[in-house]
């Protein structure tokens, strides 16, 4: 699991401060022309934070001794530097509280640990919360194939006649199926899932090309019946109405994933920056500065009630009486019950949140209640 949203922004003020190659190669990461950076990165984090469902903060922490390039620093969101003591715990205490209260509880420690040489610590804080605008039921189902199969994993379905919340892309990793779970405040979850060949990588780079472009996606109400993608099937089915259905199961998980961006430096524009034999940013200080540690922690969980955390009380119910069928309708049936991506997104710009892979679903627990 990662979120781009949440190193990008860092990277576009870092890109604002640097000179030589360092600047070269974080412009490269970045996209764009390190003069832009610390503009796009402000505004990309302001968006953030005023958009309903999500949270951003920013925090700058210095030693006293270290000046600081004014226009550098008026770049900055206002109130957002602190001081570090030059005290590792009395440090490593006031950053894991920003990091707790900034994610209200959810991470408690900053993923970068100070030490007696940290003399700059810059981060922000990005959390996300949506409720399903209709919620699943839960319940326990066995999986008898796949990496899945052999015990019995909590469940999480729900029917509805809105065929076209899935549907099935072609793509280079071959076909994926996507279904689309709608919350509040503008925020979606997508789950995908590919062959049993596709591996993580291909699936969520499948997925975000086909996010962004829709003309690809075949909508359920359009697909043949049979087995069109990846855990659907199509049929016609007899019903004593003509409303279709999609039934949709797929399990609830909680990841939590920490990721040293220095082991990819290259990947993020690091690679000059992290030599500590000179300095490389000029323009946040005059003093020789360079990239100690660099790092994201994340965690996720998607419930029957929303994408964060959840509790249900469900019950069971059975059909009253012998009903009649006078209708045949479309039906189809979409089983996530193997390894998955997501992509959590702002539906509206269709921004990529968070993205995360699922190995391990959440086990058979009793439902508890508090949400």
């Amino acid at each position: 699991m990662f979120a781009a949203a949440g190193v990008w922004p860092l990277l576009g003020l870092l890109a604002d401060g640097a000179a030589g190659p360092a600047r070269e190669e974080l412009s490269d990461a970045l996209g764009i022309t390190a003069d832009a950076a610390a503009t796009a990165a402000r505004e990309l984090l302001s968006t953030l934070g005023t958009t309903p469902g999500l949270t951003a903060a920013l925090g700058l922490w210095t030693r006293a001794s270290l000046p600081l390039e004014p226009a550098w620093l008026d770049r900055l969101p206002a109130d957002v530097h602190g001081q570090l003591t030059g005290d590792p715990v009395t440090d490593q205490s006031a950053l894991d509280a920003w990091t707790a209260t900034c994610t209200q509880g959810q991470i408690e420690a900053m993923p970068v640990a100070v030490d007696d040489g940290t003399l700059l610590v810059l981060a922000d804080a990005l959390t996300l919360r949506t409720d399903w605008i209709r919620p699943f039921e839960t319940g326990v189902t066995e999986v008898a194939t796949g990496p899945w199969r052999g015990g019995d994993l909590s469940c999480l379905f729900r029917t509805t006649a809105l065929l076209n919340r899935v549907g099935v892309a072609e793509t280079a990793a071959g076909p994926l199926t996507e279904l689309q779970v709608i919350g509040t405040r503008g925020i979606d979850v997508h789950l995908y899932l590919g062959t049993p060949q596709a591996t993580a990588r291909q699936v969520l780079t499948a997925a975000v090309d086909v996010l962004q472009d829709r003309r690809r996606v075949i909508p359920g109400d359009h697909l043949p019946t049979g087995t069109p993608g990846p855990g659907l099937t199509v049929a016609r089915v007899p019903s004593t109405d003509r409303e279709p259905r999609l039934h949709v199961s797929t399990v609830p998980f909680t990841l939590q994933s920490h990721h040293d961006l220095l082991a990819r430096r290259e990947l993020f524009g690091l690679g000059t920056a992290a030599d500590a034999s000179r300095g490389h940013f000029p323009g946040i200080s005059a003093e020789p500065l360079a990239v100690q540690a660099a790092a994201q922690s994340m965690t996720a969980t998607f419930g029957a009630q929303g994408f964060r955390s959840a509790a249900v009380t469900a019950m069971g119910m059975c059909a009253g009486g012998i009903p009649r069928y006078p209708f045949r309708v479309r039906e189809i049936r979409a089983r996530f019950d193997r390894p998955f991506g997501f992509l959590a997104l702002h539906r509206a710009s269709r921004l990529v949140l968070n993205a995360g892979w699922v190995t391990d679903p959440d086990p058979v627990e009793e439902p508890s209640a508090e949400w």
